[in-house]
């Protein structure tokens, strides 16, 4: 149990730093660039996403914390985290392609990417624990709302 626990904080830590990291990207941007944007009517306010990322973060350190702890040793765990660590990176990508590069086209195909991805780490997290997948259903949810929020970006400039 002890060491259940101690994956699933690792896991959670992980997953803050990645998403505080990939923040830094779209520091300077945000009171700049971002918001000289066209912005479909559907944006949420500025303030809304780190709460939610946050929130997010925390979820899939928990899922995959919970993943881990089943012993990475087993061909479908490593499938299975290998899938959220690829999915992570694309996260993280996504940051430094809109925010960073400040190109809302080459941050589209990333989320496509991701999308599709987490579509894959959610179905192997279900073979390995279903409470973990589900644990990934509001990130997924989010995802394809970001998915929109990048295209109507994307097209209104």
């Amino acid at each position: 149990m002890k060491k259940k626990i101690l994956r699933i904080g690792i896991a959670v830590l992980l997953c803050l730093l990645i998403g505080f990291l990939s923040s830094i990207a779209t520091q300077t941007s945000i009171s700049t660039w971002y918001v000289g944007l066209q912005k479909p009517s559907f944006t949420p306010p500025n303030w809304l996403f780190a709460p939610v990322w946050t929130i997010l973060y925390i979820m899939m350190g928990i899922a995959a914390g919970i993943v881990w702890s089943k012993g990475f040793y087993h061909k479908w765990v490593k499938t299975a985290l290998y899938h959220f660590g690829f999915q992570l990176l694309l996260n993280a990508a996504w940051s430094i392609f809109f925010f960073g590069l400040r190109d809302p086209l080459i941050a589209l195909v990333d989320i496509l990417a991701l999308f599709i991805l987490l579509l894959f780490t959610i179905k192997w997290f279900k073979v390995v624990n279903s409470t973990a997948a589900y644990l990934l259903i509001p990130y997924l949810i989010w995802v394809a709302f970001a998915t929109a929020l990048n295209f109507a970006i994307w097209q209104l400039n």
